[in-house]
């Protein structure tokens, strides 16, 4: 295992690799402001952050990554176009996993840019691949946006894909949200009791909820129980999408074939052409790079366009050594209506070294 000091020298080279493509150094505050952004980071991260608070600043939080934090302040005071770049420590609580590390370096570089959105994907992911050259690691790649896309076209009311919307990046919950939705699993019995005014009760109320709230829940439900089932062609169509895993030149023929029966997702499925071409002129050769249409789900929920990562392959029990994705929603949420396209990816120096020693 890599010493600190390797680690940080490693990073520190890192960095400099990404200045010297133009982007200025940033080092936004261990301390981040959790109210602001904890829900921006999702289920996962949520759940590992480490939180504290005193009277003066309300809850605070480690970094536990720095994506969110150079958004901030990129829509606070950024230039546009702007590039950036970090090294430095985030934390994350692993008590599930002791056998992984709850403090180590990360390096990143972000790319706000609304010039060509394929070329700073293609741009982002080059450079880390060059970053990662010579190590036993395996490429993947993906689109969030055409799930997502799909999910907006569906023939059915705006709560039920707002409710698809919130577990995209829950595969099980998705997956059995899509399958009720479809009819295809009886309604639970207390749910049923329920729909069916069978649950009156003059017991006292316990819980924060009102009676308004709850009774604004179950009007709700008895709406959707109202809804037309989803079809089976939609749904056999966004698992069809989902299935996809190939080499990029045949994953775009499958999903063009799918789109031909789910034209929404036509643009979607455009975007990851153009960054395949664009991922060519940067010297990617793409005839061999993976595609896979669930990958990203379990990252970071701010992703909502192309997401990456590289794997060991022969040590399947490392986290991600590199990874990263476009977030342009995020910066819209943290812009206060303004917007930019942002894409970004992080390394783990650690890790490298690590898998360097073993060459």
């Amino acid at each position: 295992m890599a010493t600190r000091s390797e680690t940080l020298a490693k990073a520190a080279m890192l960095r400099a690799m990404f200045e010297g493509q133009g982007a200025v150094v940033v080092e936004p505050p261990i301390l981040q402001p959790a109210e602001t952004l904890l829900d921006l980071y999702g289920e996962d991260i949520r759940a590992r952050a480490y939180v504290t608070s005193d009277a003066l600043r309300g809850e605070q939080m480690l970094r536990p990554d720095y994506t969110v934090p150079v958004v901030q302040m990129h829509m606070a005071h950024g230039a546009d176009p702007a590039r950036y770049t970090y090294a430095g420590e985030v934390f994350r609580r692993q008590e599930h996993d002791p056998a992984r590390a709850n403090e180590f370096i990360q390096v990143g570089y972000e790319v706000f840019d609304r010039t060509d959105p394929a070329a700073a994907d293609a741009e982002v992911f080059a450079l880390i691949a060059e970053a990662l050259s010579g190590l036993p690691v395996k490429p993947v790649t993906g689109d969030i946006g055409i799930l997502m896309a799909a999910v907006h076209g569906l023939a059915t009311t705006q709560r039920r894909k707002d409710a698809l919307m919130r577990h995209i990046w829950r595969p099980r919950r998705f997956r059995s949200l899509l399958e009720r939705f479809a009819g295809k699993t009886p309604v639970p019995a207390g749910r049923a009791a329920l729909l069916a005014g069978e649950n009156q009760s003059d017991a006292p109320m316990i819980g924060l909820r009102s009676t308004q709230e709850i009774e604004a829940r179950i009007e709700a439900l008895r709406e959707d129980a109202k809804t037309p089932a989803l079809s089976g062609e939609e749904v056999a169509l966004i698992a069809a999408l989902l299935d996809v895993r190939e080499v990029m030149p045949h994953a775009l023929s499958r999903l063009r074939d799918i789109a031909v029966d789910l034209p929404v997702i036509a643009g979607a499925v455009d975007l990851v052409a153009a960054r395949a071409d664009a991922l060519a002129v940067r010297g990617i050769d793409t005839d061999v790079l993976a595609f896979e249409g669930s990958f990203g789900r379990s990252s970071m929920e701010y992703y909502d366009g192309f997401v990456f990562g590289f794997r060991a392959d022969l040590r399947p029990e490392l986290p991600a050594v590199a990874s990263g994705g476009r977030y342009d929603a995020l910066t819209k949420r943290l812009g206060q209506g303004d917007e930019i396209p942002a894409v970004g990816g992080v390394m783990r120096p650690g890790l490298m070294l690590e898998l360097e020693a073993t060459q």
